[in-house]
């Protein structure tokens, strides 16, 4: 140890450099700098129809071997989702007659896009949850 000075000569100018590297690397490597308003894409959330177009298509594909509807409370939907899928049922059940199952789930998927794409452009669900 030296007498009369710092413990370390060049410490406090050892320490200001591993800071200002460490700074440097976060900043590069997607730490602090990175983030909210850095330039960073955020991920993108899935619109509202594709999400109605899922669900719906998801139920009338259980409901397409069923006599009748279930309660679409348990199912998770409104009732303009609801609404949808009793005419993308009553649509696939005639499908299947006339062509087989998978012709069935193909019109599912076209008409449950289809109705919640529709849906959503003359405003969606209302004010209501079972809208």
């Amino acid at each position: 140890m030296a007498t009369g000075g710092a413990p370390w000569p060049g410490a406090a100018l050892g320490l200001a450099l591993l800071t200002g590297a460490l700074l440097t690397g976060c900043a590069q490597s997607g730490g602090p700098a990175s983030g909210p308003g850095s330039g960073s894409p955020s991920p993108s959330a899935t619109p509202p129809e594709e999400v109605c177009a899922k669900i719906v298509a998801y139920w009338s594909r259980e409901e397409l071997d069923g006599d009748t509807y279930g309660d679409y409370q348990s199912m998770g939907l409104s009732n303009g989702q609801y609404e949808i899928l009793r005419d993308v049922v009553d649509a696939a059940r005639t499908e299947k007659k006339r062509a087989g199952r998978p012709a069935a789930e193909r019109l599912i998927d076209r008409q449950a896009r289809a109705g919640c794409v529709e849906w959503y452009r003359a405003g969606g669900p209302g004010e209501g949850p079972w809208q």
